[in-house]
């Protein structure tokens, strides 16, 4: 056995299962030992208790390929692991960590003698079936090894070597940025058709499926934004608040370190932080110089 995961999240657990469904031998660790234990029912993955226990079943050249949250919990865990890998071995971020985070993790495993390697994966809940499109960024003799991985993970065609260190992250991180727009564009799209004369009369998820049929605009978002339609019309049972989970921000930052204008992806993440506001001071400002300067009504709280 060569290849361990750690961390069993929405993302890693259903990734273990897919390499087990592709018939590759596993080991896994996870911070709660019963999530592990229930995997290894399920398909015979190797449950760890202990990260050391994880690192001894693999023979080397090892792979421990990591599925934690960007920041802190991948620095606590390659700190752990490091002192327990050899030389030749090999670590993959596979989160959603920050590119240059990577140079300083690579710069990390290279004083050890072990390989590492970013992996910016995309497929989200649906990636047990549909396969992760992955990103995979750092030296090429290492990515080698993982190629029976990556094969079993990703559809077909589904896995590039982006570069070198960090340039998975990297695409992984537009990807999301750009993911931010389209997601806002059809947003705005709908609400300008729910708010017309129109839009009582449209049916939306049929609209969407419509759209999917040819449609210069057709995509998967729309496949799902038809199944969320179809469950609840007028999405009545959620409240406007859409959180970020980081690289939408980074994107935007780069945009601002290349001095590369990105406004379709910058305005999409400020929507992101508008929608999580109520009865602003901002848009009070708004409405108290709309009263000053014109006399406009205005509504009392």
């Amino acid at each position: 056995m060569q290849f361990g995961i750690v961390g069993l999240g929405r993302m890693g657990l259903n990734m273990a299962r897919r390499l087990r469904r592709a018939g590759l031998p596993l080991a896994a660790w996870n911070r709660s030992f019963d999530k592990t234990q229930a995997l290894a029912a399920e398909d015979g993955t190797l449950a760890c208790q202990t990260l050391e226990a994880l690192v001894q079943a693999l023979h080397p050249p090892r792979i421990c390929w990591l599925m934690l949250p960007a920041g802190p919990a991948v620095d606590e865990h390659m700190a752990l692991l490091l002192p327990l890998l050899q030389p030749g071995d090999i670590l993959v971020d596979g989160g959603n960590s920050w590119y240059k985070d990577d140079l300083r993790h690579a710069d990390t495993c290279a004083a050890a003698g072990v390989h590492y390697v970013d992996a910016g994966v995309s497929g989200g809940i649906w990636g047990l079936t549909e396969g992760y499109c992955t990103m995979v960024g750092g030296p090429a003799g290492a990515v080698a090894e993982l190629t029976p991985y990556l094969d079993a993970l990703a559809p077909p065609e589904g896995w590039m070597h982006c570069g070198g260190t960090g340039s998975g992250h990297y695409v992984k991180m537009i990807h999301n940025g750009i993911e931010y727009g389209m997601m806002q564009a059809y947003a705005e799209g709908l609400g300008l058709i729910q708010a017309s004369g129109y839009g009582k009369d449209i049916d939306m998820a049929a609209l969407c499926h419509l759209w999917n049929q040819g449609s210069v605009v057709r995509s998967w978002l729309l496949e799902l934004a038809e199944r969320a339609f179809a469950a609840d019309p007028a999405l009545a049972g959620l409240a406007g608040h859409v959180d970020d989970s980081g690289e939408g921000r980074w994107t935007v930052l780069e945009s601002i370190e290349l001095a590369q204008p990105a406004p379709v992806l910058a305005l999409s993440l400020m929507q992101r932080f508008r929608s999580r506001q109520d009865n602003t001071f901002q848009d009070r400002v708004l409405a108290a110089l709309r009263r000053e300067f014109g006399g406009h009504a205005v509504k009392a709280t």
